[in-house]
């Protein structure tokens, strides 16, 4: 959790979801409390705060009501790793461990990417002057004396040096080509392998015979402004301590790791016999030690699951919560329903939050040159619009504002590089001449929108 979030009160939280996600107050009032008790779980004393469990959330509610939204604004309000995944996956490949045990692999690498990211922004600066001064020694290398001459001059050398490192950062290089000692690729059948014991298989391999996945070098020739990147990157991992980023985001996904477990109720079902339903209950099963708290295996080291928080959600059309094995109802202590979306809840989402629909095409559109204004009217006909689809076709929520808006603006898009007119304002009646045969043909509708 980053320090500036550390300290954000539940009312602070639902505050900073509210700026992106219109209504669903119960679920936003859960995922705050949960939050906030982890960091009163951090100011306990070890043997205490051990022995507290997270409190894992179940959502439940129709698609597109804001269910993976609000846990990914809240993820990303405190630096988490999170990780989305569809429970109804599992059934799909059996329900072997390993399988149930990959989310968490995932996560890891979703962390060091992240501790990663940050600490080659800590070192960004160093890294790149670095990177300059091999790119000068590439393009100004040292000459050896030759027998019987004089010694160079290190002071014309040096000024030599500085006039181009000056004409290096004003770009007249970009273009030359320069020869950088760069790493093979892996060719291997591990390169493609990422999940299971494998994975682990793949890296033994690979410490007991260097190279053989990889990892010897040769020169390869490659202009300036890539030669740049390259050797920039090349800085930062040997600048940054990668067995620290593991460590660091090991215990990220240990104390502050969100995985945001969907279609939950896919795998609801507890019938005894053959078929599906054994399947699902077998897929509970495994999900269940991962849950409760395991240790699991993975490239950078043992993490264990104890206190991180699953977010399950599901429609629960078909099947209910109660449906799901005893076992696992105990672990999804929070239930909370979320509610369908209406007319009302369109307008506001269509004009509210900080990445609302109308915004995102106001801006795309600016970059044309174009200015496009909505009248109250038209964002009303598009809310009404997306509301009766909804009602007459499947129920997909705030998805269908997506589709509605891309058919309505469908032709500025498409004209406005060349448009004459640079400001657009969109009315009700624009709205309808643009919805108007696919409103009228049942069929169409149900296909385009």
């Amino acid at each position: 959790m980053a320090a500036d979030d550390a300290e954000l009160t539940p009312r602070q939280i639902v505050a900073e979801l509210d700026k992106y996600i219109i209504g669903q107050k119960a679920a936003k009032k859960a995922v705050a409390i949960a939050l906030r008790n982890r960091l009163r779980r951090r100011k306990l004393p070890a043997e205490l705060a051990d022995e507290i469990a997270p409190k894992n959330i179940l959502m439940i509610g129709p698609t597109g009501v804001g269910k993976t939204e609000i846990a990914r604004r809240l993820a990303k309000l405190t630096s988490s790793p999170f990780l989305k995944i569809e429970a109804s996956k599992f059934t799909e490949v059996g329900y072997v461990g390993r399988d149930v045990e990959s989310m968490i692999r995932d996560l890891v690498r979703i962390a060091i990417d992240m501790v990663k990211a940050e600490k080659f922004e800590e070192v960004q600066a160093k890294a790149a002057a670095n990177a300059e001064e091999k790119l000068l020694d590439l393009l100004l290398p040292v000459k050896r004396r030759e027998p019987g001459t004089a010694e160079p001059d290190p002071d014309h050398f040096q000024d030599t040096r500085e006039k181009l490192r000056k004409q290096l950062r004003e770009g007249y290089f970009e273009e030359r080509t320069v020869e950088v000692e760069v790493k093979d690729k892996p060719t291997t059948p591990f390169e493609i392998i990422s999940n299971g014991g494998v994975e682990e298989i793949g890296i033994q391999i690979q410490e007991i015979i260097p190279g053989f996945l990889g990892g010897k070098t040769k020169r390869r020739k490659f202009k300036v402004k890539e030669a740049r990147e390259i050797l920039l990157e090349d800085e930062q991992k040997r600048l940054v301590d990668m067995d620290q980023v593991s460590r660091l985001a090991i215990e990220r996904v240990e104390h502050g790791g969100i995985i945001f477990l969907d279609e939950v109720d896919k795998i609801a079902g507890r019938e005894a016999g053959r078929g599906p339903e054994v399947s699902r209950e077998g897929v509970q099963r495994d999900l269940l030690p991962i849950i409760e708290g395991t240790t699991v295996h993975t490239r950078s080291g043992l993490v264990r699951t104890d206190h991180i928080l699953f977010i399950g959600a599901g429609a629960f059309h078909v099947s209910k919560p109660s449906d799901l094995i005893p076992e696992l109802q105990g672990r999804f202590p929070i239930r909370v329903e979320l509610t369908s979306l209406d007319k009302g809840d369109f307008v506001r989402i269509l004009t509210e939050p900080a990445n609302a629909l109308i915004t995102q095409y106001e801006a795309l559109l600016a970059t044309e040159g174009v200015r496009v204004r909505y009248t109250p009217d038209a964002i009303d006909e598009i809310a009404e619009t997306a509301e009766k689809v909804n009602q007459e076709a499947e129920n997909i929520g705030a998805r269908r504002l997506h589709t509605v808006m891309e058919k309505v603006m469908e032709d500025i898009s498409f004209e406005a590089p060349g448009i004459a007119a640079k400001d657009i304002v969109i009315d009700r009646d624009y709205v309808r001449g643009q919805l108007k045969d696919i409103m009228e043909d049942q069929d169409l509708r149900r296909f385009i929108l």
